[in-house]
């Protein structure tokens, strides 16, 4: 059988049924859009906003916003459209499985592994910062031997190690979190909802008492002279800004993942979709004014932007400082169970098509959740949080989100011109547009991004390609049906 074989629409529909591998469909249009904003808000907001600022476009990253939220529409769209047609877990891995082919999706499916799996373990680590933070404030001291990664990553010097033991946060938010995903994905997302609530409020807190402390001298110039080199204010540090914090909408595909276990997926799927991607556009563009406005672009160059811009307000917004901690630390707890989520229903859906061993399919008899991907994943993100740095995690996360979202955007105009009559209970509007301004977005930020990010990435899919055709060609159900 050719490494190009499709499955039809109605063979992935029915196979969503089958007793065995059934997963619970519990999840609302509330808990969908819940889950993006979970997802969204996280490290973006609360550190990539203020470094975006300092270094390329100034107060004008607000605009950085507004371009790369276009970006994120386009292929936000896209997703929408696919998830209400063919509401099954695995995202752009199934969407790429019955459009372009056996081969392609799999190349997909390894590559989500790099957002979901590496994501996870990138927020874990941030989240044990913040977390070490906060209870230093309450007099609770972690020895940084038991703090931060055993090595050390620099461009220059290469790994290094930092005579640290492990990042015990990191490993144990991973941990709590599987545990809890095991247990039922309707407890998941009841947790996450409530997170999600607290993250949020804690944001409308700062826009709403921030407001009153903003100075507009710190607006202008509101786009900065370029500094004579590409991408260092002006226009092309917009440009450049919104490239960089892009990666702070990572998160809203992950709500594909679960279509599967969606009470009314082809209703609820695009609401969830674009619904966490409104909120949070929104969110980001009012934060950013504000932050922008009450401290200069300049002073914004610090792992917690925001705590800095609490601490310019002075005396006024001193009692904000420990819930921008909390919020902090809610927000990124929900990004963590949010990939968690996403990575092991990817795996689920390559071990039913046979592309991976039988036990990755395995369902819990009692909860209804993939409850072995779930701790392998949970396993392997707690190791990765534990020993490494983030930016050499961080890295990876970004290039393989983006050649993600570029097939996506590919393979809905390919599905539009192959099987036209399909029913599609959501439309991508302006298609041609929609989905060819996506994938060029997306290629181009690729493009900006350092060749030894594309260098691992190149090897990680090397490393893909020879598990296919060693395991999952020869086991493929397609193939084996014919």
């Amino acid at each position: 059988m050719s490494i190009w074989a499709k499955k039809s629409i109605t063979q992935l529909l029915a196979q969503a049924e089958e007793k065995e591998h059934s997963l619970k469909r519990t999840l609302t249009a509330t808990n969908l859009t819940m889950l993006g904003i979970g997802g969204i808000i996280g490290a973006g907001i609360f550190v990539l906003t203020g470094q975006a600022a300092a270094q390329y476009a100034g107060p004008a990253i607000v605009l950085s916003f507004i371009v790369s939220a276009i970006g994120c529409a386009f292929a936000g769209l896209c997703y929408a459209e696919f998830a209400a047609m063919i509401p099954i877990a695995g995202s752009a891995y199934t969407y790429s499985y019955a459009t372009i082919g056996e081969f392609l999706a799999w190349i997909i499916g390894w590559d989500l592994i790099l957002e979901y799996l590496f994501g996870a373990a990138t927020v874990s680590v941030g989240w044990s910062g913040y977390i070490t933070s906060f209870l230093r404030d309450i007099g609770v001291h972690i020895p940084a031997a038991l703090a931060q990664a055993p090595f050390a990553f620099d461009h220059a010097a290469g790994w290094t190690a930092t005579g640290a033991i492990i990042n015990l946060p990191a490993v144990l938010i991973v941990a709590a979190v599987t545990a809890l995903l095991v247990v039922g994905i309707k407890e998941s997302a009841n947790f996450n909802n409530v997170v999600v609530m607290v993250k949020v409020a804690v944001i409308i807190l700062f826009i709403a008492f921030g407001f009153s402390y903003i100075n507009s001298a710190n607006w202008t110039p509101f786009i900065p002279e370029n500094t004579g080199t590409f991408g260092q204010f002006g226009w092309s540090g917009i440009i450049r800004g919104a490239g960089v914090i892009f990666f702070a909408y990572i998160g809203f595909d992950a709500v594909s993942t679960a279509a599967q276990e969606a009470v009314n997926p082809q209703r609820d799927m695009p609401i969830g979709i674009l619904g966490s991607l409104v909120v949070c556009t929104i969110l980001y563009i009012l934060v950013s004014l504000v932050l922008t406005g009450i401290v200069s672009y300049k002073e914004l160059l610090v792992p917690d932007p925001i705590a800095v811009g609490v601490n310019a307000a002075g005396e006024g917004l001193f009692w904000l400082r420990p819930f921008i901690k909390l919020g902090a630390i809610a927000g990124l707890s929900s990004v963590i169970l949010v990939l968690l989520l996403g990575q092991p229903r990817i795996f689920y859906s390559m071990s039913i098509d046979g592309l991976l061993p039988p036990v990755f399919s395995k369902v819990h008899p009692k909860f209804r959740t993939p409850h072995i991907t779930t701790m392998v994943t949970g396993a392997v993100a707690a190791l990765l949080g534990g020993l490494f740095p983030i930016g050499a995690l961080g890295e990876m996360v970004s290039i393989g989100t983006l050649l993600a979202f570029t097939i996506v955007c590919v393979s809905i105009l390919v599905l539009r011109k192959t099987q036209p009559d399909i029913p599609r209970p959501f439309r991508t509007p302006w298609v041609g547009f929609v989905s060819v301004a996506g994938a060029a977005i997306c290629l181009m930020q690729m493009a900006f991004l350092p060749w030894a990010t594309w260098l691992r990435l190149i090897i990680w899919m090397a490393i893909g390609v020879v598990i296919y055709f060693s395991y999952g060609k020869k086991h493929s159900r397609i193939s084996n049906a014919h």
